[in-house]
């Protein structure tokens, strides 16, 4: 694996300052099922890291002290985490809207044959990944036979109410460009998405989330194999689009690793780069830090990557900032 973060730093990307906290972002573990090329965490089955129990039961406490809005679970595979279902409950407990970043395929895994079931219980929002609507095109990506489960498990979440209008049940599904290039209009791809899912499998969702690939970890150690990094980082830079900056997540999200400690971003996770020091947090900044600790109005960690939230309509975890 080739180390990318060299390559990013110095960076010249413009200073930018947090606003209030409202998303927690949480990564409980890097195991996952799959193993897929983009993947900026390079999560696969042999991962053994996961959160403990100490820093989980700090989640529905920082939840509360800081008047958290949104607790986003991430891995790996989220739901692998034996203690996933009652981070869930408890932060529904509390009212707070949870959404489940799901490869799909977990719901077949042994032990999760009734994921799904739990999710709609919980009225948890599944963020589901599907890169493409053509079965060579995601197989490639995430390998054989990816495609049709992911199908599968989409029509499984449609028969629960997932997707469809007056449920209450949300199904965002989540597109990642095949290489080393910009997204499309995620208004255009959302309506081929729509038509060719219903068309071919009756499946329904309420949004297509499209994320730029980003030149870390597993992704960005193909682009230097490949030869084309710094292709790639000049592309997102001729996009850079100033209008992004007000609309960037790691001005009111902060991501947790899962040792507990603190990131602006999931891709500064995954770079090692945590929350920038100051008086009052522990080096390196931990969960815990934020029962006594605000962050609205602090430094945010950048370098060359975040080209590539701010590029073209901009990426997020909630995909494209300008439509």
């Amino acid at each position: 694996m080739h180390a990318t973060l060299p390559l990013l730093q110095p960076s010249d990307f413009p200073a930018l300052q947090r606003q209030r906290l409202t998303t927690l972002q949480v990564n409980l573990g890097y195991r996952c099922n799959q193993s897929c090329l983009h993947c900026h965490v390079n999560a696969g089955p042999t991962r053994k890291e996961q959160m403990e129990a100490d820093t989980l039961a700090l989640i529905p406490r920082v939840i509360e002290a800081c008047g958290i809005d949104t607790l986003d679970l991430t891995g790996g595979a989220p739901e692998l985490h034996p203690d996933f279902r009652a981070v869930v409950r408890s932060a529904r407990a509390l009212g707070v809207r949870v959404i489940d970043r799901c490869n799909l395929t977990i719901l077949f895994e042994p032990g999760q044959q009734d994921l799904a079931e739990f999710l709609a219980a919980e009225q948890v929002e599944v963020v589901a990944s599907l890169p493409c609507y053509l079965p060579e095109n995601v197989d490639r990506q995430r390998g054989n036979g990816v495609f049709d489960r992911s199908i599968a498990a989409l029509q499984r979440l449609n028969a629960l109410g997932y997707g469809r209008a007056g449920s209450g049940l949300t199904l965002n599904l989540v597109f990642n460009p095949q290489g080393p290039s910009l997204p499309p209009s995620q208004s255009a791809l959302q309506a081929d998405y729509a038509r060719e899912l219903y068309a071919q499998f009756g499946i329904v969702f309420n949004q297509l989330f499209v994320l730029a690939n980003m030149p870390i970890q597993r992704f960005g150690s193909t682009l230097i194999s490949k030869g084309s990094f710094a292709d790639y980082l000049r592309l997102l830079r001729e996009n850079f689009a100033a209008a992004n900056l007000e609309q960037v997540m790691c001005r009111t999200l902060v991501s947790v690793d899962w040792q507990g400690h603190l990131h602006d971003c999931d891709f500064n996770q995954q770079l090692g780069l945590p929350l920038p020091a100051f008086d009052g947090l522990d080096s390196p900044p931990h969960l815990r830090d934020l029962l006594r600790v605000a962050l609205e109005g602090r430094p945010i960690q950048v370098a060359d990557h975040c080209y590539g939230c701010t590029a073209g309509q901009g990426s997020s975890c909630g995909g494209s900032l300008n439509q």
